[in-house]
């Protein structure tokens, strides 16, 4: 309409796209506002007379929908009718799929987790996992034919550091002879790992050796390298127990993913496709996109790019982890001929993933345009930075436990549960407590560092996962006493009713400004504001004593979109919202 009124008063085509449009701020009058900055050099005009020729066309060509309009200093403020907030609600308070949006037939792949198999999932894979899961279903959710995926590093160096202190220090112990969930099991003895090689490399130098030469003569690192080659070659006893540690983390992985509603369309393991990127660089030496150092080794020069040199292939001819990166995208692109692929990888690779681009983009790939790279900020406790091989890393498993019982804690002080059973308790706290672990992660800007609070995030008053799931379970009990019947409304609305009318009509432009820029904290802070606003609507207005029986429908059909709304919301997330709590 905006852009319409453009193109017939000044003959002036605007993209809607670069239309800058947001509510209007309390202290003004109107609903929308325009900014008006943009268009003043090009009209050659002031900012008043542009707004006040825009307003008054925009209420002589559609009244129906504008009805006053003001100018303040370039910025032009609308309301919009009520008549209009009235039908907008009457189509969409019983619109389950309201908020999403056809099928745009493009496809796309995003990678997420990717955990190695010499430890369990951490505190830092939560966040990893939890903003894949949840860009996926957004983009899903406007449109897209997504594939979800997670490359598993399951060999190399670290895995054999596992296995060798298994047989140095297990006596043939298991998961099952322990009780150890199988991760955790292999965990520990990464830890052990580490524990005696710093023993063994401190022996060493106090007889006399150089630091670096002990870490290098350390046997029981000598005695991982030989067996990072026995792998290599294939030895059988090797192989054997590296798909018995393998499986034991697997069984381990998969309890975990359950448990944080993880799930994945298609997963890549690392052993099987390390090898891959050998044929790519061998197609490019022939292109002349890489070229040959005089020990053997294969190399790509950036530095028209802004880059430097990049190593493809080890003078020995090994892989390197730009070699098995180049590979695995050029077989995931064989078998999903995706639109894009995102990887989801912390900002520690922010250079590997930008070169990776470039080398795909020098080889002419016809996905390489397509790649992004959603980096994301770790993740801290108050106590500092994590480290696997130090066991300072806090385990999803354990993390989530922790979780579990702060809910428990906090839902019994507020006593509101007495009725319930002991399962649908037990359910109740495992809802509160990965809805509040996951919208803490998720409510942070993903380009951010964070530190995590167990306790700060499980309030039911404060910017929490909880706050809105209670919000939810609030409005669900008042629809439980009475439903919204359908009756066509005709009323004056009051300001509460409108202005959460205002703020549930943007949630499909949230949605996808949230998929335009893979960001779901754009989503987790709309919804937090929803709940905030009904609370605020239903402490100002009765819903069930309204002063008339057309208030109390339009209200009910308010609570009613609102719970949808936040429902729907919290779910792209991938966050329960219960029923009552």
């Amino acid at each position: 309409m905006v852009a319409t009124s453009f193109q017939k008063l000044y003959n002036l085509e605007v993209d809607a796209a670069n239309l800058t449009i947001n509510q209007t701020k309390p202290e003004f009058e109107g609903d929308y506002t325009l900014v008006l900055f943009s268009f003043l050099k090009q009209l050659k005009t002031s900012p008043d007379k542009l707004g006040n020729e825009i307003g008054e066309a925009l209420v002589n060509d559609f009244g129906e929908i504008f009805t006053a309009h003001n100018t303040i200093k370039g910025f032009l403020n609308l309301t919009i009718s009520d008549d209009y907030w009235l039908r907008f609600l009457q189509e969409n308070f019983k619109n389950k799929k309201y908020g999403t949006a056809p099928a745009n037939h493009q496809k796309v792949m995003v990678e997420y987790s990717s955990p190695n198999t010499n430890k369990p999932i951490h505190l830092g894979h939560l966040r990893n996992n939890f903003l894949g899961w949840s860009v996926a279903e957004i983009l899903k959710n406007i449109g897209y034919d997504t594939i979800k995926c997670s490359i598993v590093n399951d060999r190399g160096i670290h895995i054999c550091k596992s296995m060798i202190a298994w047989q140095l220090f297990a006596k043939g112990a298991t998961p099952e002879s322990t009780g150890i969930k199988g991760d955790h099991f292999v965990g520990d003895y990464y830890v052990k790992f580490n524990e005696e090689y710093k023993s063994q490399v401190s022996e060493l130098v106090k007889k006399g050796m150089p630091e670096k030469e002990a870490e290098r003569e350390a046997p029981i690192m000598k005695a991982t390298q030989k067996m990072l080659l026995d792998w290599e070659a294939g030895e059988p006893e090797v192989m054997e127990l590296w798909e018995k540690m393998n499986q034991w983390v697997y069984d381990g992985f998969d309890v975990t993913y359950k448990r944080i509603g993880s799930d994945f369309d298609k997963t890549y393991y690392e052993s099987q496709t390390y090898l891959l990127g050998k044929k790519f660089v061998e197609e490019g030496l022939q292109k002349n996109i890489f070229f040959r150092k005089d020990d053997g080794s294969v190399w790509i020069d950036l530095t028209e790019k802004g880059l430097d040199e990049k190593l493809v292939l080890r003078k020995d001819g090994t892989s390197v982890y730009m070699t098995q990166d180049l590979g695995l995208a050029e077989e995931k692109y064989k078998d999903y001929h995706y639109n894009k692929s995102i990887y989801v990888i912390a900002d520690e690779q922010n250079y590997h993933m930008k070169v990776l681009q470039l080398i795909l983009q020098e080889a002419g790939k016809p996905y390489a345009d397509g790649i992004e790279h959603l980096s994301y900020g770790l993740v801290e406790l108050p106590s500092g930075k994590m480290k696997s091989r130090e066991g300072t890393v806090v385990d999803a498993d354990d993390i989530i436990d922790e979780m579990v019982a702060v809910a428990k804690n906090k839902t019994k002080e507020l006593g509101k549960v007495n009725d319930f059973e002991p399962a649908e308790l037990a359910e109740l706290y495992d809802t509160i407590a990965l809805g509040a672990l996951k919208f803490f992660l998720l409510r942070v800007d993903p380009k951010k560092k964070m530190v995590f609070n167990p306790e700060e995030s499980i309030d039911f008053h404060g910017f929490t996962g909880p706050f809105i799931q209670y919000t939810h379970a609030r409005i669900k009990s008042i629809l439980r006493k009475e439903n919204p019947e359908g009756d066509s409304l005709k009323d004056v609305l009051l300001k509460p009713e409108k202005d959460l009318l205002l703020q549930l009509e943007q949630y499909p432009s949230i949605v996808e400004q949230a998929a335009a820029e893979h960001n779901p904290s754009v989503l987790a802070i709309y919804i937090f504001q929803v709940a905030k606003s009904f609370n605020s609507f239903y402490a100002e207005l009765s819903i069930m004593k309204a002063e008339s029986k057309l208030k109390k429908e339009l209200r009910l059909q308010i609570a009613s979109l609102t719970a949808r709304v936040i429902a729907s919301g919290m779910h792209l997330l991938g966050i329960k919202v219960p029923e009552r709590m």
